[in-house]
């Protein structure tokens, strides 16, 4: 499965800029390949990211999320999500399970990976406590 450079050029901007706050990504089937689906401005919310997701289609992201610690410190940490919904074709989870390593080792500075199969195993309570 070849990687658009595209994927690697928004993840740098997102990573190093602070320019989107999450990235869709989409296997392209027919070219055998990850491309950008989706680029979340800055200002978007988690809301605009999770209604980003096809309910049954898989998708990768990358979201930037914003946390504040039990010490009042402001942070933030890269999560990778591998989503991958039950009622996805079994041909299209095979081939973005069978994808994700690759296209994640292309991701350099991803801090936290979830994978889920639904809205609630990606919820704001996930990612809270998987950030610290």
């Amino acid at each position: 499965m070849a990687v658009h450079d595209d994927c690697k050029l928004k993840f740098l901007e997102l990573k190093a800029k602070r320019t989107y706050r999450y990235i869709v990504f989409k296997i392209e089937e027919k070219q055998k390949q990850v491309i950008v689906e989706k680029l979340g401005e800055p200002t978007q919310s988690y809301e605009d990211f999770a209604a980003s997701l096809p309910a049954d289609e898989c998708r990768y992201a990358v979201y930037d999320f914003d946390f504040v610690t039990a010490e009042n410190c402001q942070k933030s940490r890269i999560f990778f999500i591998a989503w991958s919904p039950d009622t996805s074709r079994v041909r299209s989870k095979m081939i973005y399970a069978s994808s994700k390593d690759r296209f994640k080792r292309e991701l350099d500075g991803i801090q936290v990976e979830l994978q889920a199969t639904d809205p609630t195993e990606m919820g704001l309570d996930v990612f809270r406590s998987r950030a610290n």
